[in-house]
C-alpha cells in the first residue's frame, strides 16, 4: 500500500519543497537586496522560468527512460543544489552586492544562481511522475488531474507553513539546510540504490546543520543577532560610531541603511535626523499626545519618554517581534505614556478614531518605502486625525536634485496638495544637492505662517536647514493608491 503511493507522496512534497524554496529565498536576498517588488520580480519571474524549463526537460527524459532510480537522481539533483546555496549564499550575496549596485540586475543573477538550479530540478519532477504513474490511455486525463492537483496542494501547503511557522521559528539558512535533507529522504525513499551515499548525505547535511548552529550562537555571544520574523529579516549588531567614537549598537532591515541605533553607554539620539523630531514643540508647543509611524528601536520613543515627562505617545510598529527585540537589546520600557500599536501603519490609520497634535513617521528606507505610506490617501488620514494646530514630520531618504529626488518631489507635490504648508528640512545640509540623505518634511495643519527665521539653539540649528524646491521645474504627478511608483523612483528607475 505504501509503495503505491509513493509517486503521489513525491510530487506533493517537492510541491510544497518549491514554495518554502521560492519564500525562504526572499529572505535569503533581503539584507543584499531588500524586499522591494523589483526583487521579488526577479524572484518570481525565474523560478517559474526554472520550472518551465524543468517541466520541458523532465517531459524529454521520461519519454526516453522513465524509472525510479532516474527519478531519484533527478531529487537528489535538486538536494544538492539547495545545500550549495544554504552553505554559500552569505558570502556570494556579498560579493554580488559589492559588485553590482543596480537592485535589478543583483537580485536577477542572485536569484539565477542561489535557486535556479533546483528550482529545474524540482520541476523536471511532475513530468517525470506523470510519465511513471501513465498505465493506460483511457485514465491519461484523471492521472494527469489528480498528480497535478497534489502538486498544488503541496504548494499550497508549502506556501502557508513557510509563511505562518517555518520563516519566523527556525530562520532561513537553516530552512535550507532542513530541505536539503528532506529531499534525500524523499529520492532515498524513491530508490533505494545508492543508499549509502545518500545516507551519508543526511549524516553531512546534519552535522552541517549543528555546525551553523554552532556558527550562530558564537556570532550571537559577539553581539550579532540575524533573525527571521513575520514580516522581515532583522540584524543587530555593535560597531563604534564614527562621529562620536563611542560603542553603539545597530538595527538593521535594510540593505542600504541602519534603521536604528543606540549609544551603549547613554541615552543620547545616535542620528542626526531623530533629532528634528523636536521640531513638532516648535510648530505646535500645546502638543500633548503624538503618533509615530515606525518603532523599529524605538530610539526617539525613548527620547521622547524621557525628555517630555508631561506627553504621551502612542507608537505603529508592524513587527511583534520588533518591540521583543528592542526591549531585549535597546533599552525599551514599558511606559504608562507609551501605547503600542502592532499593525501596518496604512490600517492604523484607517481606523483609529484618535486625534493627535503630532504625528512623526519613520517608517522608509533607503529601498523600498512602503507606498501605502506615501499616497495621498495616507496623507489625508494623517491630515483627518490632526487637531487644528497639528504637525506631520517625516523622515524621507533622498537626494535634493538630480535623478534620485523624484521620490522627494512626488512625495512633496502629494503632501501640498493635502496641507496648506509644507517645508524641507535636509538633515546634512544643501552642500551637494545630488547626495542621497535624510531630509525632514515638515506639514502644518493650521494655514499661519510660522517664523522660520528665531534666536532660538534649540531649534535654530534645524529650521535654519530649510530648503525650497525650484519652482521652475515641471512638477511630478501625485502618488495615490492607485499608482504610486516609489520603488522607481527611489532607485532611479525613471
Amino acid at each position: 500500500m505504501v509503495k503505491k503511493y509513493i509517486l503521489e507522496g513525491v510530487i506533493f512534497f517537492c510541491g510544497a519543497i518549491g514554495m518554502i524554496l521560492e519564500l525562504t529565498g526572499s529572505r535569503i536576498l533581503a539584507p543584499y537586496f531588500g524586499t522591494s517588488i523589483l526583487v521579488w520580480t526577479n524572484i518570481i519571474g525565474l523560478i517559474l522560468g526554472s520550472l518551465s524549463l524543468g517541466y520541458y526537460l523532465g517531459g524529454r527524459i521520461a519519454d526516453k527512460q522513465a524509472n525510479y532510480k532516474i527519478l531519484s537522481i533527478i531529487i537528489l539533483t535538486a538536494a544538492g543544489s539547495v545545500f550549495l546555496a544554504a552553505f554559500s549564499h552569505q558570502y556570494f550575496l556579498y560579493s554580488i552586492s559589492s559588485l553590482i549596485h543596480d537592485l535589478r540586475l543583483g537580485s536577477f543573477i542572485a536569484t539565477l544562481i542561489l535557486f535556479a538550479p533546483a528550482s529545474v530540478a524540482l520541476g523536471m519532477v511532475s513530468p517525470y511522475v506523470v510519465k511513471l504513474k501513465m498505465q493506460d490511455l483511457k485514465n491519461t486525463g484523471k492521472t494527469v488531474g489528480n498528480l497535478y492537483a497534489l502538486s498544488t496542494i503541496g504548494s499550497i501547503a508549502g506556501t502557508f507553513l513557510s509563511g505562518f511557522i517555518l520563516i519566523a521559528t527556525l530562520g532561513s539558512t537553516i530552512i535550507l539546510f532542513i530541505l536539503s535533507v528532506a529531499l534525500v529522504l524523499i529520492s532515498l525513499i524513491t530508490n533505494i540504490s545508492y543508499y549509502k551515499i545518500k545516507t551519508g548525505l543526511i549524516l553531512i547535511l546534519l552535522i552541517s546543520i549543528g555546525i551553523f548552529n554552532q556558527i550562530k550562537r558564537e556570532r550571537e555571544s559577539r553581539g550579532f543577532i540575524d533573525i527571521d520574523t513575520q514580516y522581515q529579516r532583522i540584524q543587530i549588531f555593535q560597531g563604534i560610531d564614527a562621529k562620536n567614537n563611542e560603542p553603539a549598537r545597530y538595527l538593521r532591515t535594510d540593505p542600504l541603511s541602519v534603521q536604528s541605533a543606540m549609544y551603549l553607554n547613554s541615552n543620547d539620539l545616535v542620528f542626526d535626523y531623530t533629532k528634528f523630531y523636536n521640531l513638532f514643540k516648535y510648530f505646535n508647543p500645546e502638543a500633548k499626545q503624538t503618533l509615530m509611524i515606525g518603532g523599529a528601536g524605538y530610539s526617539y520613543p525613548k527620547y521622547y519618554l524621557e525628555n517630555f515627562p508631561n506627553l504621551t505617545m502612542d507608537v505603529v510598529e508592524i513587527d511583534p517581534m520588533m518591540t521583543k527585540l528592542a526591549k531585549k537589546y535597546f533599552r525599551l520600557q514599558d511606559n504608562p505614556r507609551l501605547k503600542i500599536n502592532h499593525e501596518d501603519g496604512r490600517v492604523f490609520l484607517n481606523r483609529t478614531k484618535n486625534k493627535y497634535d503630532a504625528v512623526l513617521g519613520d517608517a522608509f528606507n533607503a529601498h523600498t518605502p512602503p507606498f501605502q505610506l506615501t499616497t495621498k490617501e495616507a496623507t489625508q488620514k494623517i491630515y483627518d486625525l490632526l487637531n487644528p494646530e497639528g504637525v506631520a514630520i517625516v523622515n524621507l531618504i533622498s537626494s535634493l536634485s538630480g535623478g534620485k529626488s523624484k521620490f522627494l518631489e512626488a512625495e512633496y507635490a502629494t503632501y501640498k496638495a493635502v496641507f496648506p504648508q509644507v517645508y524641507l528640512f535636509p538633515v546634512n545640509g544643501q552642500n551637494n544637492l545630488e547626495r542621497t540623505q535624510n531630509i525632514i518634511l515638515v506639514a502644518l495643519k493650521t494655514g499661519k505662517n510660522p517664523q522660520l527665521n528665531i534666536q532660538n539653539p534649540e531649534f535654530d540649528q534645524y529650521l535654519k536647514n530649510i530648503y525650497y524646491l525650484p519652482t521652475n521645474q515641471k512638477p511630478l504627478p501625485i502618488l495615490t493608491d492607485e499608482k504610486a511608483p516609489v520603488e522607481n523612483y527611489t532607485l532611479n528607475f525613471y
